[in-house]
């Protein structure tokens, strides 16, 4: 497996708010940054022994700078200028900000999202079959809904290291319950038929690519698309809107949100699975708003936390536990509604 390497980010900005900011958003976003520093503590000769993909250069004193003069007269690797001042992590403007940078960075510099595919290889090779939870006898001996056009819908959404998350929760989830998922991962489109491969193969849920005006069906997982923005109709089908997802994430975890609850509403969820960025964050609200539940990925159990780790320190999460406890909180989630005893799980709330 070759592996993708991050790429590296020179920060000079003059102040250390802004420093500290564009440090956390590079991180979580898998960008690696080889330099952040003040360019009044910076030599010339401090640049010429950094090697960087790219250097972003904030500053909020406007007069020239040799250091910055220096930069532009290298033709080694792009400079982008002036973001703006970052807004506070969990302010309304904070997801804008993000987007336009990464957006930006996206085209310059490539997508840390192409890490992904790759690691579907380990998962691939993996023969071990996980012991799946039982099915509460109500629901066991309910006649079977699989196949039949899903009432509730929830939405899986992950970034680097979700296929490994997802996977696992699907083996631990047993099949017969009355839902149909949808699964957003940030992955390069060559990988997307692969993904439906290997995500679903140990489990009972049949995991499908989307079907313009069908119904998401009880019983399996639809992966959206990354080619297209997906929604539904009034009558809960899936829909392509021929249009590219807002950037800068294939699929947008934000718009499928929105567009997942604008229909569903009460009848919709979402898990937030191990991921980079803050992608969901700004939707959140809405989808809570319409009644749905959000629920993350606990940290020490992803491969990266910062998608779930934005919807839990902006209290929208309210639960959060590894894949497997997901899958047992999402029986339990069931069970109530069949007034059957559920399974008592240890889990972080807020």
């Amino acid at each position: 497996m070759s592996e993708v390497v991050a790429a590296r980010i020179g920060v000079i900005a003059d102040t250390s708010l802004q420093r500290h900011v564009l440090q956390q958003a590079l991180s979580a976003n898998g960008y690696k940054v080889v330099l952040n520093s003040d360019p009044a503590r910076l030599e010339e000769a401090d640049l010429m022994a950094v090697e960087a993909d790219l250097w972003l250069v904030d500053l909020a004193q406007t007069e020239d700078s040799p250091l910055v003069n220096a930069l532009l007269e290298r033709d080694s690797c792009p400079v982008l200028f002036g973001e703006g001042h970052a807004p506070e992590r969990h302010s309304e403007h904070y997801p804008r900000w993000e987007r336009r940078l990464f957006g930006k960075l996206k085209r310059l510099v490539g997508d840390p999202s192409r890490a992904v595919g790759p690691r579907l290889e380990v998962l691939r090779e993996d023969a071990e079959r996980p012991v799946r939870l039982q099915l509460p006898g109500a629901l066991a001996n309910a006649d079977s809904m699989t196949g039949e056009p899903a009432h509730e819908v929830w939405l899986l959404a992950a970034s680097l290291g979700g296929p490994e998350a997802v996977k696992a929760f699907l083996d631990a989830l047993p099949g017969g319950l009355p839902i149909g998922f949808v699964y957003a991962q940030h992955i390069e489109a060559s990988f997307e038929s692969a993904l439906s491969q290997v995500v679903g193969r140990h489990s009972q849920w049949n995991v499908n690519s989307s079907r313009e005006n069908d119904s998401i069906r009880c019983g399996e997982v639809i992966v959206a698309p990354i080619s297209q923005e997906m929604g539904f109709g009034k009558d809960g089908t899936m829909l392509f809107s021929g249009r590219s997802w807002p950037e800068p994430y294939s699929p947008s975890i934000d718009q499928m949100m929105l567009n997942l609850a604008q229909q569903f509403g009460s009848r919709c969820g979402v898990i937030a699975f191990s991921g980079m960025g803050s992608d969901g964050n700004a939707a959140a609200a809405y989808v809570l708003r319409q009644g749905g539940r959000v629920w993350t990925q606990r940290a020490d159990s992803c491969v990266c936390s910062s998608m779930p780790d934005c919807l839990r320190e902006g209290g929208y999460s309210s639960l959060s536990g590894d894949p497997r406890e997901l899958a047992q909180a999402l029986v339990n989630h069931f069970a109530q509604q069949a007034n059957q005893p559920v399974v008592a799980l240890q889990l972080d709330t807020p």
